[in-house]
């Protein structure tokens, strides 16, 4: 349901098929990892975690030990150590390329390193949580937005202010604002028909919507270079870029 893991899941046919059985070499990293969550050693766990550790928005992500000693029960339930202290190395854990070495069809990756990349997996306390988040965003919002199934993201750019969100006939909502203004006032434009649309394999991707001659890509870019800016404003008039600014994006 949440934007990252549906990320996860339409990449999956592609990691799956590159997984390969874990060479015997990996075999004491993932032991370390395991080990970690069967004795609840948060003290080494920390040290080996990618921050920020992303989380599913509304949901804030990790950004240091401190914060992942306190939030370790929120993302690590009972459910997932049982799955991860239970496994199997040899068939519950696979190298996928350069991404690293992947457990239970992505539900967690570790870099060859050791350390812990991703956690695709939202306990039941982190799915109440963000329904109590997105409950409250939904009263801090202009009432003709209001209404959604997920917050997706919000770009922001030198002139604009613009919010991204999933809604329950599967498509997109774009709104946009000046950039000093408040998404609590109404929104200058609303688009609804917008999609998705993955780039490549590497969680790129952008959201585009029409409106008359009118398009509007927000582009994200997760993999980038140096200077490529984390999110991309494009517009074009009967397919002529007309727009174009770097923005920043915020969670919530």
């Amino acid at each position: 349901m949440k934007q990252q893991i549906t990320l996860i899941a339409l990449l999956l046919v592609f990691k799956l098929s590159s997984a390969q059985e874990l060479k015997k070499e990996y075999f004491a990293t993932v032991e370390t990892f395991v080990n970690c969550i069967k004795n609840d050693d948060t003290d080494l766990l920390k040290t080996l975690i990618a921050y920020p550790l992303k989380r599913e928005n509304p949901l804030s992500d990790i950004k240091n030990e401190y914060e992942f000693e306190k939030r370790y029960n929120e993302v690590f339930d009972d459910s997932l150590k049982s799955l991860i202290i239970s496994s199997d190395i040899k068939t519950d854990w696979s190298a996928v390329g350069w991404r690293g070495i992947m457990f239970n069809h992505g539900s967690l990756w570790l870099g060859y390193d050791g350390r812990l990349i991703s956690v695709n997996y939202q306990s039941k306390f982190e799915r109440s949580k963000s329904a109590k988040l997105i409950e409250k965003d939904q009263t801090l919002i202009h009432e003709s937005i209001n209404k959604f199934l997920e917050p997706i993201l919000i770009i922001e750019t030198r002139r604009f202010k613009i919010r991204i969100d999933k809604l329950h006939n599967n498509q997109y909502r774009y709104a946009s604002w000046s950039a000093d203004t408040k998404m609590s006032e109404k929104p200058d434009l609303i688009l609804t028909n917008g999609k998705w649309i993955p780039e490549g394999s590497g969680g790129n991707h952008r959201y585009e919507f029409t409106n008359g001659i009118y398009k509007y890509e927000c582009v994200v870019n997760v993999l980038k270079e140096k200077d490529t800016p984390p999110a991309e404003l494009i517009v074009y008039r009967k397919n002529k870029e007309i727009l174009n600014e770097a923005g920043q994006i915020k969670r919530r």
